[in-house]
């Protein structure tokens, strides 16, 4: 027969989480408020995370070891929002799986392969940081852009394989009520190892290791020890400085205090918004009842959303070249916006004049809006030379 605990299936799923037939999240008040928070928190997130590939992609100067790592962790948070976020709405909505059993089997597989992918990330930019301030001599030839690009490739190829262990453990179930959902096809016994290596590995080994890593660099940055040879590889506090005012092409790590500042901010944040849900799972796996109040869920489920959604906002409020980046980015949309609107009125212009050659021996009157359109695109093209709030 069918179990009460395949209702646990993939994490971030409102049905998956709560089963059918619960009265809480088949209520009118539930799904108003569940479709707004993922509505709110995807779209926040959506937008922000292409943000920052875009800004790390198309800005030179961006394009530093740390920053693809954060690319990185940006796809990864995207992957999670948009197989995990936006499935959630119809599933509120209709209290069933609608994406079949190839959906079943696609999105679970999506929703770990963001998830894992973006531990993995935060893993190895906290590695970078402490390579670049506690050994800044290993940091010239180890935190490069393309050794940076070698181990996110290498990332990204060993979470696709572990992944696929998802593959086999998923399928539709069809509940009691007669509707279908997305759920285990395997005993407890058989996939609760899984939960528990997914929660050692993707989230309690890294949280570890930082802690380490940041103490470390913690030690350099505040402490100021005194200081060691050259030889040990081991920097001061005046040895960083002096690190950090050396040529782009020699120091490959950025060095700002700011910056390891904001990455551990990201950490934190992993940590505080996966703990809840973390926690009710490991709860869940040991006892014969789960916890699966309807309400408390829909706060697990949030923080993991706000998790993929909140990166962007900390890199513009802590980092300021994201920032000037970010509005690089919009001023950039707004001047291709411009001349897409000044190449579209001289066109126009353009089959204005050829109709009113064409036509004039026939004595067709040709309206002259092509003069009103090259007043404008003149506007156009002064606006931003001569106007401080257009150029703004």
């Amino acid at each position: 027969g069918e179990r009460e605990t395949d209702t646990e299936s993939h994490p971030v799923s409102n049905i998956s989480l709560l089963g059918p037939g619960n009265p809480v999240s088949e209520s009118v008040e539930y799904k108003a408020v569940s479709v707004f928070l993922v509505l709110l928190v995807c779209g926040v997130g959506i937008v922000g995370n292409i943000m920052v590939v875009l800004v790390v992609l198309t800005t030179q100067h961006m394009r530093t070891p740390t920053n693809c790592y954060l690319m990185s962790l940006a796809v990864a948070d995207l992957t999670v929002l948009v197989a995990a976020g936006l499935p959630n709405i119809s599933e509120s909505l209709l209290a069933t799986w609608v994406y079949g059993k190839t959906g079943c089997l696609g999105i679970t597989y999506l929703q770990y392969l963001g998830i894992n992918v973006s531990s993995c990330s935060i893993t190895a930019f906290t590695v970078e940081r402490y390579i670049a301030i506690c050994h800044p001599m290993r940091a010239q030839t180890m935190c490069t852009i393309s050794r940076a690009k070698r181990i996110i490739a290498g990332v990204w190829a060993f979470t696709c394989v572990y992944c696929t262990v998802w593959l086999f453990l998923v399928d539709i179930q069809i509940d009691r009520h007669g509707r279908a959902q997305c759920g285990y096809r395997v005993s407890r016994d058989l996939y609760l190892p899984i939960y528990l290596i997914d929660f050692a590995v993707f989230y309690v080994l890294p949280l570890l290791l930082a802690v380490v890593l940041y103490a470390l660099i913690a030690r350099i940055l505040y402490l100021s020890p005194l200081p060691q040879p050259a030889e040990s590889g081991v920097v001061t506090a005046a040895t960083l400085r002096r690190s950090c005012k050396e040529p782009a092409d020699v120091a490959h790590c950025v060095c700002s205090p700011q910056v390891t500042k904001m990455l551990a901010v990201v950490v934190i944040l992993f940590a505080l918004l996966w703990m809840p849900y973390r926690t009710l799972v490991l709860i869940n796996s040991f006892v014969s009842t789960p916890y699966l109040d309807a309400w408390f869920l829909l706060f697990c489920r949030t923080c993991i959303y706000a998790n993929s959604a909140i990166n962007p906002v900390v890199y513009n409020l802590m980092s300021q070249k994201f920032r000037s980046a970010f509005r690089g980015l919009y001023s950039c949309q707004q001047r291709d916006g411009h001349r897409h609107t000044l190449s579209v009125l001289q066109a126009g212009c353009s089959i204005a004049r050829d109709s009113r050659a064409a036509h004039a021996s026939n004595g067709v009157l040709c309206l002259s809006a092509c003069d009103c359109g090259l007043s404008i695109s003149a506007g156009f093209q002064r606006g931003p030379r001569h106007s401080p709030h257009l150029s703004r």
